[in-house]
């Protein structure tokens, strides 16, 4: 790492879940466009591609921005409620085959490393997502929406990972696939790491092609 870069040594890597660690798209967006069909609003992928790093509240804003009629906050939870059943059910079918390779030998390679690894994930699933995929207790840390008040772009998911790390924002690496949360990265103090979409956002440090580019990052 260059010192000009970061004043402090890196400690940790601070992962998110959905799209870095594995791969619960089809999931959302089925359960949303459940959701979606119910109340008669359109609904496509476009869309859902808003939804990427925002919390399940935020995402049913964007939703309902195509409804004809308003929503009362009761309702909101409602919907948000059916949402989440329909999606918890669709997560039973993964297994941990649904953790890449690719993932799985750098996750391995990093505590080889004696480097601590987080997730930091505004999903409120983390924890069950975590158990299909065979990676329950794997982790130093779990950050996720049940434990924190402000979706991404806020940087509180991270700053609450490090905190559990016992580390400071600029000892740890963020990585991410979603502009949001390189946003809530940034907006932290962490460096970042940016997959997919996110590898060219502006404020990523440094892009990565997949996950296991991050061990030539941090030597």
């Amino acid at each position: 790492m260059d010192g000009n870069t970061n004043k402090y040594k890196l400690k940790a890597v601070i992962f998110d879940l959905d799209g870095v660690i594995c791969f619960t798209d089809t999931y959302h967006y089925q359960a949303w466009k459940a959701i979606a069909d119910a109340q008669g609003i359109y609904f496509d992928e476009k869309i859902n591609n808003r939804l990427r790093g925002v919390s399940r509240m935020d995402s049913l804003d964007i939703i309902l921005e195509r409804s004809e009629r308003s929503y009362s906050a009761g309702e909101k939870e409602k919907l948000a409620r059916q949402k989440n059943e329909i999606y918890r059910d669709l997560l039973k079918k993964m297994t941990p085959e649904d953790l890449p390779q690719d993932v799985k030998a750098t996750l391995e390679a990093l505590k080889e490393r004696e480097l601590k690894v987080a997730v930091g994930s505004s999903s409120k699933n983390t924890k069950m997502i975590l158990r299909q995929i065979g990676l329950e207790g794997f982790f130093h840390a779990v950050s996720d929406g049940t434990n924190i008040t402000f979706s991404k772009p806020n940087p509180e998911v991270f700053l609450k990972a490090a905190d559990m790390l016992g580390l400071q924002p600029g000892e740890c690496l963020v990585v991410e696939d979603a502009e949001a949360g390189i946003q809530a990265a940034h907006n932290g103090g962490f460096l970042s790491a940016g997959l997919g979409a996110a590898s060219d956002y502006e404020w990523t440090d440094y892009p990565l092609k997949r996950v296991s580019d991050i061990l030539n990052v941090i030597k």
